[in-house]
């Protein structure tokens, strides 16, 4: 495993990125943590290892506010637009792949809200926060329904955060006996999001073969 760290220069500070290349690399995954937590938690180093099982090339982003050393990742505009100018980075540097993003939390709030605008072809959303613990009526569904791309959430059925809906998402997975961190089976996880992201760039590609086919 190659490992090359990156930083991005964004309107809102630096980001420090993470690449763990793959030997063949078949697609761009770019993850990012929660609003306190950083990219070597237990579910998103098992995603990451699931994803390169796969060739997948894979970029943990450390956010500019977390950089910083901020707990409070600011105005949802300020993040996007961090977070599309590390994209963009990416994909520059690796231009010929397939982007899925994604994130765990407020990271999944992220991927999903700027989905349309990186140009991504999924989002995998990681113990996405449906609304404030006790506060149902503030619920964020609409960010997951507006992504614009296929999302697979994954989220533990005891999640203070709440549990998306089936039908938000292309795929909504709850297991059993999980909080908001995703501790108790981390291997799980990236099994799960390793599964559906190896479908969808399957399908994708199949989409650009046809249609290279047809020209």
């Amino acid at each position: 495993m190659e490992i090359r760290g990156l930083e991005v220069a964004t309107p809102r500070g630096p980001a420090r990125v993470e690449i763990d290349e793959a030997a063949d690399p078949r697609l761009l995954f770019v993850l990012t943590h929660g609003a306190g937590g950083g990219v070597d938690s237990a579910d998103l180093l098992a995603v990451r290892d699931a994803v390169r099982a796969i060739g997948g090339t894979v970029a943990r982003v450390v956010q500019p506010f977390r950089v910083a050393g901020a707990r409070a990742p600011g105005s949802a505009a300020r993040q996007d637009e961090a977070w599309l100018t590390v994209v963009a980075a990416l994909r520059d540097r690796y231009p010929d792949l397939p982007l899925v993003q994604g994130g765990r939390s407020n990271g999944a709030r992220v991927a999903c809200r700027t989905a349309r605008a990186a140009g991504a072809a999924g989002v995998v959303a990681l113990a996405f926060p449906l609304h404030p613990p006790g506060r149902p009526e503030r619920s964020r569904a609409a960010e997951l329904r507006d992504a614009g791309v296929p999302v697979l959430v994954v989220n533990g059925d005891r999640d203070p955060f709440g549990v998306p809906d089936a039908a938000g998402a292309a795929r909504v997975v709850v297991l059993p006996g999980e909080g908001h961190e995703l501790t108790r089976n981390p291997v799980r996880v990236g099994e799960i999001v390793a599964e559906w992201v190896d479908g969808l760039v399957g399908v994708t590609a199949a989409g650009r073969a046809a249609a290279g086919g047809h020209r």
